[in-house]
């Protein structure tokens, strides 16, 4: 047993309401500069619909992803290092921009420059590639709310595997949203993919970053990932992926998207794995094994064997303790309604989701039924085969039992507690009747609705003997128009050369709010509020009360 250690997240479908929140505040975090205007490290897809980009999940076109050979050994679905090397300079099997969109901005110069009229000013749209006016016809989240037209819902990679009843009576069922991010899978093949070895997946946490050093721009990496969550900077030829926020995570803050959701559906923390299973869990015959060997990797911080692994394996106490406190490992492992999101693409994603059970409460409240006793939601999840269907494409490789055993457990909770909330006395039998005891189900509930920012987000800090690992000593998108927004560095004030560590790495972040170190160019400070804590007042943030400071000789 190799014991590793992995931060994790997973998102509670039911309380996505589709803001776009994750998206907006990522994309400025991270993707706001030239050569990544079509870029969304985090995007909100309506299902069913066709995603971003359209049709992704399509690998028998896009090729992402492992497969089994006829040996049963797992090798690259884009084929091996001859095939790799043959394509070196042209590779097809990415999507063009029209399969993510051509980004625009809007000619707002016109509003204030345009001629008296009798019509008021029109800013038009125009392509941000070529600068010449356009049609807008999609982006990555224009099919919110819509993705269910007829137009759009025959090609939805998901919907055509399930059977032609379903796709009949589609209009008669339901929709949500998915928030998508990188997977930061235990087995990536975006990494695997790569020629230069500018991908890599950090031992010390699991987050898969792309060396930009290393990065030649070959972009097979685009092509490896089945979830199409690398993406190619045309403007400095390397390739670009979800960071997981690892400088806010090193210093125990959770990532932009999580912080700014406006459902608070997103749980972040630390599994523990077995490193040596990965590679027979990815490589079972049987898709629909997939799930529960992905399941088997993941071991119990309870377990003194583990944890004497743990130690052994350098893994600080207080990442094992967090491991043992994780909303990640009781959702996945011990609740077990949380799902990784297309298992049979053999990379052991890492990012995980707890099923909508609000299809089925509405589809029972349209029929005049009461949506959440327990009799009516059982039948009904037996019974409404399309969302379970649908649903278990997207999660469990197309069996849908793990996928209703959650539905039940959720449809089972929302009753118990109800009659908790109204007074009634508890019932027993509703959560035996999901193998569930009832103070189980209390704690599953107050993960699930109650849970409070510390129990969402149990991140461990970064490790100061971890230094040298994890230091940025220096960094290739320092250059002109690369993503830093100040002179300093390339990634906020505190990063790059000048100052010795790591984008606020470790306690960095303590010192920075609490001296006036890092100043502007007039010599006033500056506060990053994307990376400000909420505690205490940095100098800068508020101006100063003349009242609690009077000056010299004033009355």
């Amino acid at each position: 047993m190799r014991v590793m250690a992995q931060l994790a997240m997973v998102m509670n479908l039911d309380k996505c309401i589709g803001r776009h929140t994750c998206s907006v505040t990522c994309k400025q975090t991270w993707t706001n500069r030239p050569g990544v205007e079509y870029v969304w490290f985090n995007n909100v897809e309506t299902r069913p619909g066709q995603g971003y980009p359209r049709t992704y999940e399509d690998q028998d076109a896009w090729r992402g992803g492992w497969r089994l050979n006829r040996r049963g050994r797992l090798t690259l679905r884009g084929g091996g290092r001859f095939k790799r090397l043959l394509s070196l300079f042209a590779n097809p099997k990415m999507p063009s921009i029209q399969h993510y969109y051509e980004p625009w901005t809007y000619d707002y110069d016109h509003l204030i420059s345009a001629p008296a009229s009798d019509h008021t000013p029109v800013a038009r749209p125009r392509s941000l590639i070529s600068g010449e006016p356009m049609k807008i016809s999609w982006s990555a989240n224009w099919d919110d709310s819509l993705a269910g037209g007829p137009e759009l819902i025959p090609e939805d990679p998901v919907l055509k595997k399930v059977s032609e009843e379903v796709r009949l009576s589609f209009e008669q069922t339901f929709m949500f949203y998915l928030p998508r991010i990188c997977e930061h899978c235990l087995n990536p093949s975006c990494v695997a993919s790569c020629p230069s070895g500018a991908l890599y997946k950090r031992t010390e946490d699991g987050i898969v970053l792309v060396d930009q050093d290393r990065c030649r721009g070959w972009r097979m990496c685009v092509t490896g990932c089945p979830y199409k969550k690398v993406y190619f900077n045309h403007r400095t030829g390397k390739a670009e992926k979800c960071t997981l926020c690892y400088p806010r995570m090193e210093v125990g803050q959770p990532t932009v998207c999580s912080e700014t959701c406006v459902g608070r559906l997103r749980y972040l923390g630390v599994v523990l794995y077995d490193a040596d299973r990965v590679l027979a869990a990815a490589s079972v015959p049987d898709e629909h094994d997939l799930y529960p060997a992905q399941l088997d990797v993941l071991l119990d911080p309870h377990d003194p064997d583990v944890i004497a692994g743990a130690r052994r394996a350098g893994i600080p106490e207080d990442w094992i303790e967090a491991a043992q406190h994780s909303p990640i490992h009781a959702l996945v492992k011990e609740y077990r309604i949380a799902l990784p999101l297309h298992p049979e693409f053999r990379t052991l994603p890492m990012v995980w989701y707890v099923p909508p059970l609000s299809p089925v409460v509405d589809t029972l409240a349209g029929t005049g039924h009461d949506g959440e006793d327990i009799g009516n939601l059982f039948g009904a999840i037996d019974s409404l085969r399309i969302p379970v269907e649908y649903l278990a494409e997207l999660f469990t490789a197309g069996d849908t039992e793990p996928v209703t055993a959650a539905l039940r457990k959720l449809g089972a909770m929302r009753s118990y507690m109800r009659d908790l909330n109204l007074g009634r006395p508890a019932d027993p039998s509703i959560p035996q009747a999901v193998g569930m005891d009832a103070e189980a189900m209390e704690r599953m509930y107050r993960l699930l609705a109650l849970a409070k920012y510390e129990e969402r987000y149990v991140i461990p800090h970064a490790h100061t003997e971890m230094t040298e690992q994890l230091d940025e000593l220096a960094c290739s998108l320092d250059y002109e128009g690369g993503p830093g927004m100040y002179e300093s560095g390339p990634l906020g004030e505190a990063s790059g050369s000048p100052v010795p560590a790591s984008v606020e790495t470790f306690h960095a972040l303590q010192h920075r709010q609490s001296s006036g170190y890092f100043t502007g160019p007039d010599g006033t400070p500056r506060v990053n509020l994307l990376n400000w804590d909420g505690r205490g007042t940095p100098p800068g943030l508020f101006p100063e009360n003349h009242r609690d400071h009077p000056e010299e000789g004033s009355p």
